[in-house]
C-alpha cells in the first residue's frame, strides 16, 4: 500500500492546492478542495463572484516552471507565490488548451494559457522579493510559462498525490 504523501510511483499530480480569500492577499494551501461549476473552489477569492467566467474557476501551474525561474533568476519563489490555486507535477499544461482533462474524478476543460500579470511582479516588488530584476523581466522570464486557466465541469473534491490525466480536444 502506498504511503498519501508519497507521490513517487505516480504520473502527472497534483502537488499542492491554494486559496486566498482576498484579491492580493495571503494564499494558504488546503489539504482538500471542494470545486463547484461556475464557481470555482470553495473558500477562494473568486468563488461565486457574480461575473465569473469559465476561464476564472481554476488555475493551474506545473512545478517544473517554478524551479526553473529560480533557477534562471536567482529567486526562491514558493508554489504558494505563484497566484494559482493548483501545483502540478510531471504534465505539460500549454497542451492542455483546448482539452478536457481530469484531475482525480474531477473532469476540467482547458481554457487558455494563464499569462503572468503586473498584478504579482507588484506584489513580489511590494515585499522586495525581486530586488535583482525588474517587474518586466520577471513577466517575460514567466511569459508562456505561468500556466493554465480551467473550466470545472462536474463538482469534486481534489487533494495533493491526485492524478491528472490528459484527454482529449473538447467536444470529441
Amino acid at each position: 500500500m502506498r504511503n498519501p504523501g508519497d507521490m513517487s510511483d505516480v504520473g502527472a499530480c497534483v502537488i499542492s492546492i491554494h486559496v486566498a480569500s482576498e484579491s492580493g492577499g495571503p494564499t494558504r494551501e488546503l489539504t482538500t478542495a471542494e470545486l463547484l461549476p461556475g464557481r470555482g473552489i470553495v473558500s477562494d477569492r473568486h468563488f461565486d463572484r457574480p461575473d465569473m467566467q469559465p476561464e476564472d474557476e481554476l488555475t493551474l501551474i506545473e512545478s517544473e516552471e517554478i524551479e526553473a525561474l529560480n533557477r534562471a533568476t536567482g529567486l526562491d519563489l514558493e508554489p504558494a507565490e505563484s497566484r494559482r490555486n493548483v501545483v502540478t507535477r510531471g504534465i505539460r499544461l500549454n497542451q492542455l488548451v483546448g482539452k478536457e482533462f481530469r484531475i482525480g474524478n474531477i473532469r476540467l476543460l482547458g481554457i487558455e494559457l494563464c499569462e503572468p500579470c503586473a498584478h504579482l511582479a507588484g506584489l513580489l516588488a511590494g515585499q522586495g522579493r525581486i530586488a535583482a530584476l525588474t517587474p518586466t523581466e520577471l513577466l517575460r522570464h514567466m511569459a508562456h510559462r505561468a500556466g493554465l486557466r480551467a473550466q470545472i465541469l462536474n463538482a469534486g473534491h481534489l487533494k495533493p498525490g491526485d492524478p491528472i490525466f490528459a484527454g482529449q480536444p473538447a467536444g470529441r
